[in-house]
């Protein structure tokens, strides 16, 4: 779904970089698969066609953390501040 997101933290030495792979286009998921030691993060179409993807090896991998598209949607609608105890809404 266009936004999904993924981030992909890498172990450099003396640090650690983000890199992050976004589905850009309506239709398009971003998919994780981690094959033969390496973390594989690939764009796909509806098809399955691959339009983009990266691969890090898993033993620099500090973490992979995935953003959906629609709980970023849903966080966005919700209204901000504190939302009434269950009780008050019993009444």
């Amino acid at each position: 779904m266009k936004g999904d997101r993924v981030e992909v933290l890498i172990d450099v030495g003396d640090g650690v970089r983000t890199f992050e792979i976004v589905a850009t286009k309506d239709g398009r998921r971003v998919e994780v698969a981690t094959v033969r030691g390496h973390v594989q993060v690939t764009e796909v179409t509806r098809t399955g066609q691959e339009v983009r993807s990266a691969q890090f090896m898993q033993s620099r991998v500090v973490a992979v953390v995935e953003h959906p598209a629609a709980e970023e949607a849903d966080r966005q609608k919700r209204p901000r501040g504190k939302t009434p105890p269950q009780d008050a809404l019993d009444l």
